[in-house]
């Protein structure tokens, strides 16, 4: 089973960044436990603060993979782009958040993209994306 993982602006520097909402590990090593948890899933990992090459990237697996686990950062609240692009792929996609937006600013309250996707994980740190994986891993 191939999972990818796709992350959006801002979330390269996970660990850095606003360590009391997004904590203080990098995503690199929480991948890194991801995969050793999961030794029979291929998961490959793609982060972009670019809009186009995050949808380049749901282009290029968005027929192939299992799974796409998408955490779109800022996107998440102004993309009608990515929106459009996980409604024209095969491959199911699930919206992670880190934190749990709907305790934050208002502006983040709103997803364009979550009616595109198969589910909504958020509020559960970086182990959002462990839910994420076992969603794509029990099919749903």
């Amino acid at each position: 089973m191939k999972i990818q993982i796709i992350n959006g602006p801002n979330l390269n520097l996970l660990g850095k960044r606003e360590p009391g909402i997004y904590g203080s590990s990098s995503f690199g090593d929480y991948l890194e436990e991801l995969k050793a948890k999961y030794p029979e899933l291929d998961i490959d990992y793609y982060q972009s603060n670019i809009e186009g090459e995050l949808i380049d990237k749901m282009h290029e697996v968005g027929f192939s993979a299992d799974g796409i686990v998408l955490n779109a950062g800022a996107y998440t609240h102004t993309s009608v782009a990515l929106h459009d692009c996980i409604r024209a792929i095969s491959t199911p996609v699930i919206e992670v958040h880190i934190s749990n937006v709907h305790q934050r600013e208002q502006f983040r309250h709103h997803s364009m993209i979550s009616s595109a996707c198969r589910g909504v994980i958020c509020g559960f740190g970086l182990d959002s994306y462990r839910l994420a994986v076992e969603a794509i891993k029990a099919g749903l």
